[in-house]
């Protein structure tokens, strides 16, 4: 398959984000990162049109980008508008002149649908935990709401709020200070605006925390960390509240000067601030970890889905991509993943142990990656994989899921894992029970392909009376050299099982 880049292209109100990404077969490879701000929105929310001058550079910029993306060879763009375009009366003039002028045909989603992408963009690359979470995401012209767990999106909106949009409406001179009514008075309408959407998010029950996408959220994030002082790129409504007095004080000048913030945001950042902290008060949410994912992967993400057939997820193909770029041995690993969950499901089936899919895909994944450190070298190559894991940035997972997998990697040989090892310390005691079993299944499974032949077919476990488990090995060949090596297994198989672990081999 020929090599080919991808541009994922976001007009948004207040900026234009470009995301390129080099397909070469099924793997892909993000190759630039591109953000230049353009106001689209400036001047447009009264009139509901955008401007000849905003237009202008909005055309001029997206321009510039495309010959960028062109300049890496064969390429397809993939562009979407949000707020300040969909929402603009002379919309379809802008559509046309980045058609004509920039070579970009431009799609604009609705604002349900910009949510989504949103919301698949950052679960998938944010570490969640169990119950729900709200996504939040401040452009200049509306603010997306997301509230999901995990596995999906439980409720969709997006609403006529923005940081250019409120600050047009209510700010007479961005660059004074902002008077306490003018700034109730932005509160009460992002109240007013967002009610039935903080009515049904509130339906959903109590919320276990948040995150935030947009530039708005991540600069707000930032100056919230100065003021608490422990660097952590997360919101909460005590440091926001003062941070917000303290801007709404200064002039334009001064504001531009306040640690942490983004100069070009200072006239707008008051009325962001605004919204966050009024949809913080309302929905309860303790907190907004900000994140700069975002609208570009949510694109990314879905492009994939829709384009790779087959019926892989982006988690496999984020998976053999790093894989292949570790030049790994790829009949070897499906091997061992294929072994890993046949020994999982025949255990979970005799009741040794009753971990759930998600572990058993975790594992499968792990399985996959398990010898991706002998691109760096065959000698400790477990703690190399360890460290290629946990440190790559594969679509579809989230932090925590990755550093498991890691582990799991690093348990793939020799030891089983012990407390002394500070990468299972880490973990917590729940994390690390599920660690002892599933890279107990993965250690195992390595042993029935160690001669990387493929002459063990595939295994299972039997119970055959209390105390011991008999695993049932289906070979093709001679495969004296795995059961030899599965012996060395048999006291972890007790540690963890509180079974003896006895072994027969069947031909097939």
């Amino acid at each position: 398959m020929e090599q080919k880049h991808v541009g994922f292209f976001d007009i948004g109100t207040n900026s234009v984000r470009l995301m390129v990404v080099r397909f070469n077969g099924p793997d892909f490879t993000v190759v630039n990162l591109q953000r230049e701000m353009i106001r689209l929105g400036e001047g447009e929310f009264p009139e509901c049109r955008i401007t000849q001058e905003a237009m202008d550079r909005c055309v001029t910029v997206c321009g510039r980008l495309v010959r960028l993306l062109e300049s890496y060879g064969p390429n397809e763009k993939v562009a979407v508008a949000t707020s300040a375009t969909r929402d603009a009366e002379n919309s379809e003039v802008l559509i046309e002149r980045l058609k004509e002028e920039a070579g970009l045909e431009v799609s604009v989603i609705s604002g349900l649908e910009e949510a989504r992408l949103i919301y698949l963009g950052v679960s998938r690359n944010v570490h969640m935990g169990e119950g729900n979470y709200l996504f939040m995401d401040i452009g200049g012209g509306s603010t997306e709401l997301v509230v999901g767990d995990r596995e999906e999106h439980k409720f969709l909106d997006s609403l006529k709020l923005g940081a250019i949009r409120l600050t047009d409406l209510f700010v007479e001179s961005p660059s004074a200070p902002i008077g306490e009514e003018v700034y109730r008075r932005i509160k009460g309408h992002v109240r007013d605006s967002s009610v039935r959407a903080l009515q049904r998010i509130g339906g959903l029950g109590p919320l276990v925390g948040g995150y935030g996408s947009s530039g708005t959220l991540l600069n707000l994030a930032d100056m919230c960390a100065i003021k608490r002082k422990d660097g952590v790129r997360r919101i909460t409504l005590e440091p926001l509240r003062e941070v917000l007095r303290e801007l709404r004080g200064m002039d334009g000048s001064s504001r531009r000067g306040y640690p942490g913030i983004q100069p070009e945001r200072a006239d707008i950042i008051v009325a962001g601030g605004a919204i966050v902290e009024t949809i913080m008060e309302e929905t309860g949410v303790p907190y907004l970890e900000a994140t700069d994912r975002g609208l570009r992967d949510g694109l990314l993400l879905d492009y994939l889905e829709r384009t790779m057939g087959g019926g892989s997820s982006v988690r496999e193909m984020s998976v053999l991509r790093l894989g292949r770029l570790c030049h790994f041995d790829e009949e070897h690993a499906f091997r061992v993943r294929d072994l890993a969950l046949g020994l999982f499901d025949s255990a979970r089936a005799e009741g040794l142990h009753g971990l759930g899919d998600q572990d058993r895909q975790l594992l499968g994944y792990a399985a996959m990656l398990h010898d991706v450190g002998m691109f760096i070298s065959f000698s400790n190559h477990h703690l190399h994989s360890h460290y290629i894991i946990s440190n790559s940035d594969m679509l579809g997972f989230q932090r925590e899921e990755l550093k498991l997998m890691a582990v799991l990697a690093m348990y793939h040989r020799k030891k089983s894992p012990r407390k002394k090892h500070q990468q299972f310390r880490e973990l917590s005691p729940e994390q690390q029970g599920r660690v002892k079993v599933l890279s107990l299944f993965l250690r195992l499974a390595e042993t029935l392909d160690r001669s990387h032949t493929g002459s063990v077919r595939s295994a299972r476990f039997k119970e055959h009376r209390k105390g011991k488990v008999e695993m049932e090995i289906y070979s093709g060949g001679e495969c004296q050299f795995e059961v030899w090596g599965l012996l060395a297994h048999q006291e972890s198989f007790r540690d963890v099982f509180k079974r003896h672990l006895a072994f027969r081999v069947y031909p097939c």
